[in-house]
């Protein structure tokens, strides 16, 4: 992704219908973010362990979630993209189950720390919904690496598409009512939408209309699933993007990009915005739920190991497996086959595993750090 300047930034939000902030607010805000002094909502040192999970769903949901749905990209994807994908390659999956099975990481991913907080095991991917009715009892993953609210994958089922292969189970009856009515539905959108149209050549002068743009369908989505009868609807907050190792290898993984990540404040904040408004018409306080990845990272990230089950990463923002130059990737081979990529010697001492996703340790220790979150809802 390119970096923003803040200049590219007029009054970004002073425009945005659903609040009248005040520019000169939101300016300090942004001000305040690229010069480094990005504020971590919630305090880190309430980690807590994460065995606590079979007393804190019904705290969290008021009833027993007998079903998970999954929907969104490779943050939650358990093995729905084609073998040819990485993440069924080498040396992906090696944490667990001990060889690459469709995750975007050396182990488990958000799922499946989500499965284990609402007591399930973690969902059958839709690709393998037509081994058998007793596969399906944990609900189902629709995820797919690389998908976004909009197109941003060549054959890859965007949001709505995945939500229409939900629709087509219940219509099908393979879901019934009473499956959703006691069901949770976990919403993750990491960036693709962002990263395509940068691609695209997108300008950062319209970057504000595509936010609200990819906010706009991201709210529809959640109303389509919470419609439907899932009771509970969690989505992540987007995590901070100028953090991810793509973007931190300029500077030899020391230092986040400022103006990405405040961009992705934008967002994060218009999202918080549409999800009370869902609560507010849903007459239920607590039927959307915000996963704050970004608060979540930073407070990782900036962990000193002070706090009783947190992970010390010595540098948070170096990733574990790595092409050998630039114009390779983790699991990249040559075309005689030689490995053309390094792992580090530990994973579970990394908190990325390649230049866009956390190890399995990465994604335990944003578990543990999203637990007040979790507990106090």
């Amino acid at each position: 992704m390119p970096s923003f300047a803040l200049c590219k930034f007029p009054c970004l939000l002073a425009k945005m219908e659903a609040h009248n902030i005040l520019c000169s607010l939101l300016c300090c805000f942004l001000l305040s973010i690229l010069s480094g002094q990005q504020v971590v909502q919630g305090s880190s040192a309430q980690h807590h362990h994460h065995h606590h999970h079979h007393r804190t769903h019904r705290h969290l949901f008021n009833f027993r979630p007998t079903k998970l749905f999954v929907f969104g990209d490779s943050y939650a994807d358990t093995g729905n993209r084609h073998s040819e994908a990485k993440s069924w390659k080498f040396p992906y999956g090696i944490t667990f189950p001990g060889k690459p099975a469709g995750r975007f990481s050396d182990g488990r991913v958000l799922t499946d720390y989500v499965a284990k907080f609402v007591g399930l095991k973690s969902p059958i991917p839709y690709k393998w919904r037509k081994l058998g009715v007793k596969y399906l009892k944990n609900g189902m993953n629709f995820a797919y690496g690389g998908t976004g609210v909009f197109d941003t994958v060549v054959f890859g089922p965007n949001m709505t598409t995945q939500i229409e292969f939900f629709q087509h189970l219940i219509k099908d009856n393979v879901f019934t009512a009473t499956d959703l009515v006691s069901s949770v539905a976990l919403v993750s959108l990491a960036g693709n939408d962002y990263s395509a149209y940068s691609a695209g050549n997108g300008s950062s002068q319209d970057l504000q209309s595509f936010i609200n743009s990819v906010v706009n369908q991201l709210t529809v989505n959640l109303k389509v699933i919470h419609g439907l009868g899932v009771k509970k609807v969690a989505v992540t907050a987007l995590q901070p993007l100028g953090c991810l190792p793509q973007s931190t290898a300029t500077s030899s993984f020391r230092q986040c990009n400022g103006s990405q990540n405040s961009f992705v404040n934008v967002h994060n904040l218009l999202l918080k915005q549409v999800v009370a408004k869902l609560n507010n018409e849903t007459k239920d306080d607590s039927a959307f739920v915000i996963l704050d990845l970004y608060a979540s990272f930073m407070s990782v990230f900036e962990n000193k190991g002070d706090h009783p089950a947190s992970t010390e990463f010595v540098n948070p923002l170096k990733p574990c497996c790595m092409g050998v130059s630039s114009e390779y990737f983790c699991g990249s081979e040559d075309e005689k086959g030689a490995k053309k990529y390094t792992i580090c010697e530990d994973p579970e001492s990394a908190f990325f595993w390649d230049t866009v996703h956390p190890t399995q340790e990465g994604w335990r220790a944003v578990y543990s750090a999203l637990q007040p979150t979790l507990e106090q809802l």
